[in-house]
């Protein structure tokens, strides 16, 4: 008999249940999804050093869908604190027949189940389905060859999917449990007849509160978008302290403010049904100025997040193309101080001709130079005369950083080798070479104004009023803070420092490389210990000298930046999925219970004949505000939060934001717009119930 009713109640609840359902199906499909990555990836031919990273990432996703299971607990909560209002009168009913809270409990019991197994097993096939196109992303990602790819489904992610779900439905279970043991026939009786009184706040407190906070969040504008520079940790986190409280007062402003400036205009006012449109509004602002603030808050994490995790895949596959232009680097160095690191110059191609390896018949292409430093010139006193006032802005920059030098004809030879135009200067002239971005601006405001440099005793100029984009070592991002090219005739060996070999392998496969980069590394490794093993040592065991040396490779760099840029990219996918989630299943839930709540106003609409044409448009505008207010200042909110990300993210570089950004506006469209098109459907059903 109970289980007879509780298929009954979901087959006449459908349209109740849709957002519930909408939201366990997403839920489950994106969690299994990214339990499944770890799965997908091992069925491709991955190198050693990528099945490292798999690991790593798996493990990574597997700590995130604890946190993300939580939320969607919550959110299944939530959602069944709106089905158990809805359903308020006909669990009246149930006790004024003589049915005991123990049977009503057992209905919700196996309500819970039916609908819980059908989301599960529905999210589980939508998830392996979708498991599937994410196969594509991983053998992108990992440029893994597809050629083995294979339908798949993941048993270790159905069973984790099962097990998390299952934790979340007995929470749920014991949470309806207890809502119902709280039920008062006479609270169940009259839900829905007490209407809520609109309060209207001062007018002039809100304008004053708006105005303040509009003051505040535009300073703090202002500080986190353009002012960055001298931000630290302190004034980071009152950055966002002061976010936070201006979007909450901002919301509570406008709730006060919104009804008052549409009274204010009457001929608008009083149009159709724009009266009891903003009346409706302005309550349900009211009612939820808090939820509206946080979930504003969780869309601007989310646009941000993705846009970010977007924007720094595709700049490092960019990187990858442009700042790893051959296939080895040998920078072999060695200091003769621990303090002040003086220099001990070594050539490393005799040292491998010493060993007994011609390391030049491993390559077509090489170029064999060393660089220069001379601890008289440091960062600090290439700034001159601007130092002070660079100091004051850049604290935390160190202006004793020796700089380094390299000759015109070393860097034109590594300059061909890179397949670039070489460069030309006059005798007293310098170029300086540089690709991060803010060291590239502190640089430029110093060659702008044509201050000379001392290098060797000779007095140099810039050949150009502003950096040359340029670096020496092969890496995964910009991180050349600055190097000095000078005129050969200037250069002073007796400051000759560390010694580079950089060429492309003598190969014609990615296997014969890899052979390759073995034999080359190996050697270096021997090298590194026989030097280690003949060093002298102080008393105290410390060696006299002792290396600065390490090898580069292409190879290493791009399973680097493929372990970086997927972890980013699958995290933020990861979190940034299951908040747009969050706040449209909040939002929904909301406008919802709003709807229940306001069905006596609409039948009192139509008894004094409005027709069901205006009924319906002013739903809309009601639903489409409701899910646009808080979008709308996450947007704004997000604009300064990503020029900001752009200088954070400006060692990575910024390849496609614009694409980023369109692909976080088609996620955003797809499933806050989703649950927008569900919501507003469900509230004309729910409002139309009693014509």
């Amino acid at each position: 008999m109970l289980c007879k009713l509780s298929v009954s109640n979901i087959r006449r609840s459908l349209r109740d249940y849709a957002i519930y359902f909408f939201t366990l199906l997403i839920g489950v499909s994106v969690f299994y999804v990214f339990n499944a990555i770890g799965g997908q990836a091992s069925m491709m031919e991955l190198g050693e050093s990528k099945n490292e990273i798999v690991v790593l990432i798996t493990n990574a996703l597997s700590y995130v869908s604890i946190f993300v299971a939580g939320v969607l607990g919550l959110l299944i909560v939530y959602a069944s604190r709106f089905l158990m209002k809805r359903r308020n009168r006909e669990f009246a009913l149930y006790m004024t027949l003589g049915m005991s809270k123990g049977k009503i409990s057992a209905i919700l019991l196996l309500e819970t189940v039916i609908i819980g197994v059908l989301s599960l097993g529905t999210g589980l096939l939508l998830g392996i389905g979708l498991s599937q196109l994410m196969s594509a992303l991983v053998a992108h990602l990992f440029e893994a060859d597809m050629s083995a790819y294979r339908f798949m489904i993941s048993g270790n992610a159905i069973v984790k999917t099962v097990i998390f779900f299952a934790v979340m439905y007995l929470v749920v279970m014991v949470f309806n449990s207890v809502m119902i043991s709280r039920f008062k026939l006479i609270d169940l009786m009259q839900s829905g007849k007490k209407s809520e009184q609109i309060k209207l706040k001062n007018p002039v407190l809100c304008v004053i509160i708006f105005l303040l906070s509009a003051a505040v969040l535009g300073y703090t504008y202002y500080q986190v978008g353009w002012n960055y520079d001298g931000l630290n940790r302190t004034k980071c986190l009152l950055s966002f302290a002061a976010g936070t409280v201006t979007t909450f007062l901002l919301f509570w402003s406008v709730a006060g403010m919104l009804l008052r400036v549409m009274m204010s205009a009457k001929n608008t006012y009083f149009r159709s049904l724009n009266a009891f449109t903003f009346r409706q509004i302005s309550s349900k602002i009211n009612t939820a100025v808090l939820s509206m603030s946080v979930i504003c808050l969780m869309l601007f994490i989310t646009i941000c997040t993705l846009t970010s995790a977007f924007s720094i895949r595709n700049s490092m596959n960019a990187n990858l193309r442009e700042l790893c232009p051959a296939d080895f680097e040998i920078e072999w160095g060695a200091y003769s101080d621990k303090e002040l690191e003086t220099p001990v110059f070594e050539d490393i191609v005799e040292k491998y001709e010493i060993n007994g390896f011609d390391i030049n018949e491993y390559f077509r292409e090489s170029v064999h130079f060393h660089i220069y430093e001379d601890s008289s010139l440091t960062l600090g006193t290439f700034l001159g005369n601007q130092l002070e006032a660079i100091r004051a802005e850049f604290p935390f920059l160190r202006y004793d950083t020796v700089e380094t030098v390299v000759r015109l004809s070393d860097y034109n030879k590594l300059l061909q080798l890179y397949g670039k135009e070489p460069l030309e200067m006059n005798a007293d002239e310098c170029i300086i070479l540089a690709n991060y971005s803010s060291m590239i601006d502190v640089r430029n405001r110093v060659l702008s104004l044509n201050q000379s440099v001392e290098v060797f005793g000779h007095t140099l100029h810039s050949r150009y009023p502003g950096c040359v984009d340029g670096f020496i070592s092969m890496s995964g991002s910009r991180t050349n803070l600055g190097i000095i090219v000078i005129p050969d005739e200037i250069a002073d060996e007796r400051f000759a420092s560390r010694d580079y070999f950089i060429g492309r392998y003598a190969a014609e496969s990615e296997e014969q490389n890899a052979e390759i980069e073995k034999a080359v590394k190996k050697q270096f490794d021997l090298m590194l210990r026989a030097d280690s093993d003949y060093r002298e040592y102080t008393a105290d065991g410390e060696p006299t000298v002792y290396n600065w040396s390490m090898t580069t490779s292409k190879i290493d760099i791009c399973d680097d930046s493929i372990g970086i840029g997927a972890l980013i990219t699958f995290l933020g996918l990861y979190i940034g999925l299951i908040f747009l989630i969050s706040c449209g299943a909040v939002l929904a839930l909301k406008e919802l219970s709003e709807s229940v709540d306001s069905i006596p106003r609409y039948v009192m609409l139509r008894k004094i004949g409005a027709e069901e044409k205006e009924i319906t448009k002013s739903l809309l505008i009601q639903t489409g505000f409701f899910f646009l207010l808080p979008l709308l200042l996450a947007c704004i909110h997000s604009a300064v939060g990503m020029k900001f990300a752009v200088y954070v993210l400006s060692v990575f570089g910024t390849e496609d934001i614009g694409a980023s950004i369109l692909s976080t506006s088609l996620i955003l469209l797809l499933i806050y717009g989703g649950y927008f098109l569900i919501t507003y459907s469900c509230s004309k059903g729910i409002v139309k119930e009693r014509k």
